[in-house]
């Protein structure tokens, strides 16, 4: 099938060639974002293949329809910026990636957790300037901290087994338990309970309407003062200006994000030469307990080639009109 892959990266390439050479779909690599503007390119495609950031609301998936696409292959496990309501009425098919590293996402976690509560950032440039003083650059030991998790599906659960691991104490919180947390001896707690005891919360989460700043300004001072947050689920789970004030005030101890609510306009791109314009995520990176990665979190070896392979076995399904658990059912669709 003839597919046009939006947003895409020299890694994107790389990992769908090497995959796509057992599937023989025809690939169409292009670097701008989807967008109203950009929709126009998916002329003469089947199939779009979009990620993160791409727009995929009323207007592109009308343009889309009218241009003869009739499969939207996600090439990820989000689907929050797909109006998924108005893809059932225009008879698009929504596939996405339901799994594919879990690891990669909880690891980059913990390393956030590492990271700041060892001021490694700040080590690092010391060092490199000739400065090895030590003053500021104390931590405290992960071993009998208590650790929030919020979310306990399969990135939550690899969470879980870490800091387990590390000898955290584990509060979880999410509208299912699971068995698999509880065996390590998690305990789920609503959410207040989680916020008043854990010395870290992190969020692993899906962005739906009821999880739109689950972290806002009261959730914020409900949380131990001088807490970590870390966030490598969505940007809008947490009310950004909120945040900025609590690091302020010091309520907010430390702050790890690897996705932003506004980033659709920052990440993924060299923006090195250009003013930032954007004068929230530049508050946030004058605070020195504060770390920051551009999405990164999926971005391994592995998780890209199960990435594109899945992403490139949807594609076959289709086509071959095979059936597929990866289809967004109807009836969510229709509910969205």
């Amino acid at each position: 099938m003839r597919v046009a892959v939006f947003s895409s990266k020299s890694y994107t390439e790389q990992t769908f060639d090497a995959v796509n050479a057992s599937f023989g779909h025809e690939l169409v690599y292009l670097e701008p974002r989807l967008d109203r503007r950009t929709a126009t390119l998916a002329a003469g495609f089947k199939a779009v293949c979009a990620f993160v950031n791409d727009e995929l609301d009323a207007g592109v998936l009308g343009e889309l329809q009218r241009h003869g696409v009739r499969l939207i292959a996600m090439r990820c496990a989000g689907l929050n910026n797909v109006d998924l309501g108005e893809a059932a009425r225009l008879g698009l098919t929504v596939m996405n990636v339901p799994a594919y590293s879990p690891y990669a996402v909880a690891e980059h976690a913990v390393a956030l957790m590492l990271a700041l509560n060892r001021r490694i950032h700040k080590a690092f440039n010391r060092v490199r300037e000739g400065n090895f003083s030590l003053e500021g650059l104390t931590g405290f030991d992960m071993h009998g901290s208590t650790v929030g998790i919020v979310g306990t599906g399969k990135i939550g659960v690899c969470v879980a087994r870490i800091l387990n691991g590390f000898g955290c104490r584990l509060l979880t919180f999410d509208i299912q338990r699971n068995p698999e947390v509880e065996a390590l001896g998690a305990r789920y707690v609503e959410l207040p309970a989680l916020f008043a005891h854990a010395d870290i919360v992190t969020l692993h989460c899906p962005l739906v309407a009821s999880t739109r700043h689950l972290i806002d300004a009261a959730s914020l001072n409900r949380m131990r003062r001088g807490a970590m947050l870390i966030n490598t689920s969505r940007g809008a789970l947490v009310d950004t200006a909120a945040v900025v004030e609590a690091l302020k005030s010091g309520q907010l101890g430390y702050l790890g994000l690897d996705v932003y609510e506004e980033e659709e306009d920052l990440f993924f791109e060299d923006r090195s030469q250009k003013v930032l314009l954007d004068d929230t995520f530049a508050r946030l990176l004058t605070f020195p307990n504060v770390i920051i990665t551009g999405h990164q979190a999926f971005l391994t070896r592995d998780a890209l080639d199960a990435i594109a392979r899945t992403t490139l076995q949807n594609i076959a399904d289709f086509e071959n009109r095979r059936t597929s658990t990866r289809i967004v059912p109807l009836d969510r669709l229709k509910k969205s």
